[in-house]
């Protein structure tokens, strides 16, 4: 029998330490995350010196404690793979030269891994035979995005965020309300606590717009399939989500202008309620346009209770990642490594970190 291909993951992009090992791109073998939660969490947000720093401390002992934890008879490693953009520069450098050290002093290629790339692969390590092309809405404290994957290695960036990213959106929204960091469980939280009436409305923004650009759309691909012309596809799949986390900020202020005491579970079910609103009917929009087989979550932020609740109803074949799989982790990176080793697809020594880089 032909031994498994074993990939070393390393996922150091922003304040998740990660190491993970993955047999032929789907068995995870171990998975080690060290969280920097605690030492951000004085700050309301991430220091990126402060993390750095953290990834040089921690990085060399969660690799071995991931290489300790695997099978006594797993073989050697076949490839190391770390994530080289997008995310912070310096926490970025620290597993990219880690993942090449390994790779010189074992002799096994190194690949270097697109983060965003990296959580298109995490729930095909729960489900491993989604039928594409397929829908991903990848949302996170950096990135919020509606993704086309057409196949492996295809894919088409349909709307993405035009300023804050929902994630974002959450932590300032909870500062905003006195919470704790990261700001998205906590709302969680108290949202699910909440019992009374959604009297408070807050905006869904560019909701409405989307919504008439999709019949347009939908109209104009029909008038085309009966011999006619139609307009260019919608490029309404876009987000924002500033004014959002505004519109909250403004309603605080004026309670308290006005004496007003708010109920904090109250503001924070308002405003999950628009941000599920907005992601969900964007992604059944993408769907409808766009003929995907069905629907995945990916990113941060799609722990979230009430998106994964609402997703699971939107009417279409939804998959979902465990939540261990959609924060920041070593074993999606791994998948994605494998899958570029598998085409012969390896990075150079010399290969550079880009905190900016695009899918």
């Amino acid at each position: 029998m032909t031994n498994p291909t074993i990939v070393l993951g390393i996922e150091t992009s922003c304040d998740e330490t990660a190491a993970a090992v993955l047999a032929d791109g789907k068995e995870i073998l171990s998975s080690v995350v060290s969280s920097q939660v605690d030492l951000h969490k004085a700050y309301g947000g991430v220091v990126p010196e402060m993390a750095s720093r953290a990834h040089i401390e921690m990085l060399l002992p969660v690799v071995e404690e991931a290489l300790k934890n695997t099978p006594k008879n797993t073989p050697p490693l076949t490839a190391v793979a770390a994530t080289n953009g997008p995310g912070l520069i310096g926490a970025l450098l620290v597993g990219v030269s880690a993942g090449k050290a390994l790779s010189l002093a074992l002799n096994i290629p190194f690949i270097a891994v697109n983060h965003l790339e990296a959580h298109l692969f995490a729930t095909f390590l729960d489900e491993p035979d989604i039928e594409l092309p397929l829908v991903v809405l990848l949302v996170s404290g950096g990135h919020t995005m509606l993704i086309l994957m057409r196949e492996f290695g295809k894919y088409e960036v349909l709307g993405q965020t035009l300023d804050d990213a929902a994630g974002e959106a959450f932590d300032k929204t909870a500062r905003a309300l006195g919470l704790g960091y990261p700001g998205g469980p906590e709302i969680d939280k108290l949202a699910a606590s909440f019992e009374g009436e959604d009297n408070i409305k807050f905006p869904r923004p560019m909701l409405s717009s989307a919504m008439l650009s999709a019949s347009s759309f939908l109209e104009g691909e029909a008038k085309e399939k009966k011999g006619g012309k139609r307009k260019d596809k919608s490029d309404k799949l876009n987000f924002s989500f500033s004014g959002l986390k505004t519109a909250v900020v403004n309603y605080i202020r004026k309670a308290e202008q006005n004496g007003t005491d708010i109920s904090t579970p109250a503001v924070a079910a308002a405003f999950q309620n628009s941000v599920v609103e907005v992601l969900s009917k964007k992604t059944v929009l993408a769907v409808e346009q766009f003929g995907a087989k069905a629907v995945c979550l990916a990113g941060g932020v799609a722990a979230n209770s009430q998106l994964r609740e609402e997703f699971q109803q939107l009417g279409v074949p939804c998959y979902l990642a465990s939540r261990e799989m959609c924060t920041d982790n070593a074993a999606m990176v791994a998948a994605a490594g494998h899958w570029h080793l598998m085409r012969g697809d390896t990075s150079e020594l010399n290969v550079s970190v880009y905190p900016s880089l695009k899918l």
